[in-house]
């Protein structure tokens, strides 16, 4: 009785927790940039400048470019839980959480999970900008569903890598940074705006050790074929690989602070 009581105060401490980050990016809607805005331009741009020389076409591109736009947006929102925690830490708030009496992970699981609701934000306005401006995949709606869920669960994974960053930093501007250089190196050396046969022999090399391709990959064929691939098994796998191995230490580094 007292671990299921203790388990659910666990829940409820972090869903008020979680409650707690979305209101704090509701009234900061610059928080919102890199879920909004930033697809929409990055789709915008990339599309109509280099659509005609990548692919001949922007209709021909739009294939090409969605997934990849989607990533990158993914990158980018996912690596905002380090640069909030972070601020959190450095602002004292955390001290005040530790005299409440709340479950001692609820603020860092709080922000975690929070961030869902980030990712779903990023993934509709990514997928609806190309919708808008002509993108349209030959499978059926849930098939949609699927590679969002996937983007989604991809992103979350790696915010516990952006977490961990954000707890070992000194600065805010630090993780930021460090995300910034992160998501262009990640997305750019791969095939998420061009096809890998186009790139010289050393990037390709790069790009097809670089996990992104794999993610981008996995989500063409299956807005391709209408079916879960071999790629996208794999990243499944990746993604909870990602979850096992630095959950525990983002916690480790959590009780450090």
């Amino acid at each position: 009785m007292e671990v299921q009581t203790h388990s659910g105060n666990v829940l409820m401490n972090t869903a008020t927790m979680a409650y707690r980050n979305l209101l704090k990016t509701v009234h900061n809607p610059d928080q919102f940039m890199d879920v909004i805005v930033q697809p929409v331009m990055f789709m915008l741009m990339f599309t109509y400048l280099f659509g005609g020389a990548i692919a001949g076409g922007v209709q021909a591109y739009l294939p090409t470019i969605v997934p990849g736009i989607l990533i990158q947006t993914m990158l980018s929102a996912s690596s905002g839980s380090g640069a909030q925690i972070r601020e959190d830490l450095d602002s004292g708030v955390f001290d005040r959480f530790k005299s409440l009496p709340m479950a001692h992970i609820a603020p860092l699981a709080g922000q975690l999970f929070g961030d869902i609701l980030r990712l779903v934000i990023a993934t509709i306005t990514s997928l609806t900008t190309g919708y808008l401006i002509g993108w349209r995949p030959d499978v059926s709606f849930g098939w949609i569903i699927v590679i969002g869920l996937l983007a989604i669960l991809t992103g979350w994974a790696l915010s516990w890598l952006f977490a961990l960053v954000g707890l070992l930093a000194k600065s805010a501007g630090t993780v930021q940074s460090f995300s910034l250089i992160t998501m262009l190196a990640l997305s750019f050396m791969s095939n998420a705006f061009v096809p890998l046969k186009s790139l010289t022999k050393p990037l390709r090399v790069i790009a097809n050790f670089n996990p992104v391709t794999y993610v981008i990959t996995a989500i063409r064929q299956i807005l391709a074929t209408g079916s879960w691939t071999h790629e996208a098994l794999l990243v499944l796998g990746f993604d909870i690989l990602i979850v096992a191995i630095f959950a525990p230490l983002t916690v480790w580094a959590y009780d450090r602070n």
